[in-house]
């Protein structure tokens, strides 16, 4: 019998194919717009992991408090390089490499653009190579010693960033100096990090007049805790600065802090653009509602001779919750098959034409069948009200109805 009220259901959209439409448009729209967010999302989210597992679980990260917008930007608090020395001496730190960052003017050929430049100790860049999974498409990195030479990101390369191509042992000026490139990265995905160009401490500190200032801090442990040794680090920061807990100027975090916050962090954008998402699924549901209810009074008539031959009320609700439902299942897929449009178009974009691989969509299977069940229910939903009415039509006052 319930299959029979699907045959009957699907018929009766058919008739009703341009008001079956429209009524769809917001079921649609909605469900496209929630599968791409949280699509999005979980791509993010992928990504973000599988760049902490790269990192591994020796290393955490100190920076200063204060800091307008990441290194680089500076604030009312600075790490020194007396920082570096104490932290050297704590038990269990392994190898530590910092990085201090500033724009500059980058000329190449005529072309003048600015960008991020950042120094870095040669005698543990290995360490900050590792760390952030860098690999060198052209060229060596630098190495001890290297003074004058810079190491580019891709974007110089592949991207015409400062107007034409760079190659490996090109100059470039910076800052009005002249540097020689030794060499180029591979994309890492990010654009702003795509930009980026690595030159020694020594050659960093003269060009920008930074003598002391450091901006980020990582330190690689010995096999041991790392929360134990980052405590024991923080202590003796806290003793060498004449600060206390409560008035600490610096942060450490862990790898496993660092991917919690990023995880709180999307999933509270997640859930703030996906209610938003939902508003247009109740103005959808609300279409379906009205459909439904102008669908019991033109088939008011219809209703009567079911009921004449034998229908019960629990029959004739079904029907119309079935054809709601249909309305809201039709509407989930072509959402779906929309969102699923959109989701590899921004992936195709991102990846392309910003050069960055943090937009990447996931669609896991649960994804698909959580869109299709949710827009069935939005849409069953909304025809309760119009269902039950339908099966409080009376049969002797129905057959009369013109």
């Amino acid at each position: 019998m319930k299959l029979e009220f699907f045959a009957i259901a699907l018929k009766n959209l058919k008739k009703r194919k341009l008001r079956s439409s429209l009524t769809m448009i917001g079921i649609v729209i909605s469900i496209a717009t929630i599968f791409v967010l949280v699509s999005l999302s979980l791509g993010l989210q992928g990504a973000i992991k599988e760049q902490f597992r790269l990192l591994g679980t020796d290393k955490f990260f100190i920076q200063p408090r204060g800091q307008l917008a990441g290194p680089g930007t500076g604030g009312a608090v600075e790490l020194t390089e007396d920082d570096i020395d104490v932290i050297d001496k704590v038990i269990g730190v392994k190898e530590i490499v910092y990085f201090t960052a500033a724009s500059a003017k980058i000329e190449y050929k005529d072309e003048v653009r600015f960008a991020g430049v950042g120094g870095l100790p040669l005698e543990t860049i290995n360490l900050y190579i590792e760390s952030f999974s860098l690999k060198l498409e052209d060229g060596r990195a630098l190495g001890k010693g290297d003074v004058g030479e810079v190491m580019i990101g891709s974007q110089y390369k592949n991207n015409n960033f400062v107007g034409s191509q760079v190659s490996v042992r090109d100059k470039i000026l910076i800052n009005g100096r002249e540097f020689r490139v030794k060499g180029i990265l591979q994309s890492v995905g990010n654009p702003a990090d795509d930009r980026l160009i690595y030159m020694s401490e020594d050659d960093f500190r003269a060009l920008f007049d930074i003598p002391r200032r450091i901006d980020f801090i990582i330190v690689q442990i010995d096999d041991g805790n790392i929360e134990e040794i980052s405590e024991r680090v923080e202590r003796r920061l806290n003793s060498a600065r004449d600060i206390t807990e409560d008035t600490q100027d610096f942060s450490i975090l862990t790898p496993d802090e660092l991917l919690a916050s990023f995880g709180t962090i999307l999933n509270i954008i997640t859930a703030f653009l996906t209610g938003i998402a939902a508003i247009s699924l109740i103005v959808g549901g609300i279409g379906i509602a009205n459909t439904m209810y102008t669908s019991v009074l033109e088939r008011t008539k219809e209703i009567g001779v079911m009921k004449a031959v034998g229908a019960t009320n629990s029959d004739i609700t079904s029907l119309f919750l079935i054809e709601s439902g249909l309305l809201g299942l039709t509407g989930g897929i072509l959402g779906v098959l929309l969102g699923v449009g959109v989701g590899e178009s921004i992936e195709y974009i991102a990846v392309n034409q910003l050069a960055t691989t943090l937009l990447i969509v996931s669609t896991p299977t649960w994804l698909i069948v959580g869109c299709l069940a949710f827009a069935f229910m939005a849409g069953a939903v909304s025809g309760t009200l119009p269902a039950v009415q339908a099966s409080h039509v009376r049969p002797t006052e129905a057959l009369r109805y013109e």
